[in-house]
């Protein structure tokens, strides 16, 4: 496996995804702003959407591929039955919570969104949206089952492009934002739930090669199964640690007017880079490290681990030195127009220049993570997960009354420098990973041209500051071009620090 042509490809399908979806949001955020209707939608989507984060972005990966992975080496048949196994437990599981969610909505919005019970039309909306987009949940869970497969086999385009199809499906409806008036967010909350059936069936078709789902009520629980499934809910709980927190965020902001929006636009900017850095290689290594570590090759296992570090700080130190120096420019230019006004971009970047000061701890905890979950363990990474999100939520609500909002972005990234720190110390403690020489010289070198690469940006927002003002409709043109030009400098500099080589491209581990 070459982990850079992998990780290439599973980061460009992602990367159009998270472009696609900043077209989204910024449709969004033009038609709905940051007021009271752009909450109850946000809240309405969030749900799903944390979900797809929770099975589809490595969690679901991370208590499956271990052990379907075992299933293969044992034979064809034994892998199938295994899967269909999951498959046919899953689908009971799923069904049966959205039948439950839909039946108590009302209660379920009380929990999700406690402050809104205060404003009873806002409560009203969001529960009406809520019953809309839950069935999505059903659909991506069982599409994250067929993308873990396709994952297992080395197989990672169709998974990754999956998302696109929701994105691309909403933008279609946003574009009829002024035809469809007050009836948009119904519509657009209709328009997630048909994107979440059509992902499911466009990963069935590429999966047949390597599995045929047949339902069956007539269930057989084998150990292997209940290993699995043992192993499932600390895997989504340590591996979508930072979803967690963010929707924990989600449920003390819903306390003030505006906030829920607010965090939202700025989480979907950092989240870009985190798929990237974080997310796409976790995801690639984790087949190929668990084959390793079953057969006990330490040199491989070594070699994969330094590699897949150092090429998530490659790409997260440079990203959170640039949302650092330019994080108002930046949601302004990519939200700051139409009923997104001044003060909420202000409110916006705040939020977000705290929030990347979490960035190379949100990549290092799905690296960390994968590690382990190699190991076919789910319950460290899951122990201090908990710690993480206990910490987050003692945080936020101790600081929620004199601070506001603001304090939920430092308290997600506080836990999540703390939860990764842990995790380096049981890899440590175990012998499981340790910094080889190359990577330290590596991680100086990477150092050195981040901020290189920071100088130049920031002299290059100086010079355009006029441009970037938020009355320039046409600011997001220049922002694209100068962070183009700002990786571009970032490369060239990467390369005669030799912080980044031609020849890894061709290395395989």
């Amino acid at each position: 496996m070459n982990i850079i042509k992998s990780t290439g490809t599973f980061s460009f399908y992602t990367l159009i995804s998270r472009i696609s979806g900043y077209l989204r949001d910024i449709l969004i955020a033009i038609f709905l702003g940051s007021g009271p209707i752009a909450d109850a939608f946000f809240v309405a989507f969030r749900i799903p959407n944390t979900f797809r984060r929770l099975f589809g972005e490595g969690s679901f990966n991370a208590a499956f591929v271990p052990s379907y992975s075992k299933e293969l080496i044992k034979g064809k048949k034994k892998s199938e039955n295994f899967a269909n196994n999951i498959f046919n437990l899953l689908t009971i599981f799923l069904l049966t919570l959205v039948l439950l969610v839909e039946l108590f909505m009302p209660f379920f919005v009380s929990l999700i969104a406690p402050g809104f019970k205060s404003d009873p039309e806002k409560f009203l909306l969001a529960t009406q949206l809520t019953k809309i987009t839950f069935p999505f949940i059903f659909f991506v869970s069982l599409a994250s089952f067929f993308s873990a497969i396709l994952n297992s086999h080395n197989k990672f385009a169709a998974a990754s492009a999956a998302p696109i199809i929701l994105n691309i499906i909403m933008i279609g409806i946003l574009v009829c934002g002024k035809i469809l008036d007050e009836k948009l967010v119904i519509f657009l909350s209709y328009g997630v739930s048909i994107a979440g059936f059509i992902q499911f069936v466009f990963l069935i078709i590429f999966v047949k090669k390597f599995f045929k789902p047949k339902f069956k009520l007539r269930l057989n629980i084998s150990k292997e199964v209940k290993l699995f499934f043992k192993k499932l809910l600390p895997s989504i709980f340590s591996s979508g640690v930072t979803q967690i927190n963010i929707l924990v965020g989600t449920i003390i902001a819903s306390f003030q007017a505006s906030a829920v929006s607010i965090l939202y636009y700025a989480d979907r900017i950092y989240q870009i880079n985190l798929a990237i850095a974080g997310i796409a290689i976790g995801t690639i290594i984790l087949p190929k490290l668990s084959s390793y570590i079953q057969q006990n090759k330490k040199l491989q296992i070594d070699k994969i681990q330094n590699k897949s570090l150092e090429l998530s700080l490659l790409l997260s130190l440079p990203a959170m030195l640039a949302l650092i120096i330019a994080n108002e420019e930046i949601v302004s230019s990519l939200f700051g127009y139409g009923s997104f006004d001044i003060i909420s971009v202000r409110n916006s970047a705040e939020a977000l220049l705290y929030f990347s000061l979490g960035l190379p701890a949100f990549s290092l905890i799905k690296i960390f993570s994968s590690f382990i979950f190699a190991r076919d363990n789910t319950k460290v990474p899951f122990y201090f997960s908990t710690i993480s999100v206990l910490l987050n939520i003692i945080i936020s609500v101790y600081f929620f009354r004199d601070l506001g909002f603001i304090i939920i972005p430092i308290a997600t990234s506080i836990s999540s420098w703390i939860n990764s720190i842990l995790l380096y110390i049981y890899l440590h403690k175990e012998n499981y990973f340790r910094f080889n020489n190359k990577i330290i010289t590596q991680i100086i070198r990477i150092t050195v041209s981040t901020i290189i690469m920071g100088l130049c940006f920031q002299n290059l927002l100086f010079y355009f500051e006029s441009q970037l003002s938020f009355e320039n409709n046409y600011k997001f043109i220049y922002l694209l071009f100068l962070v183009i030009l700002s990786i571009l400098i970032y490369f060239i500099i990467s390369l005669i620090t030799k912080a980044f080589k031609l020849s890894d491209i061709k290395i395989k581990y």
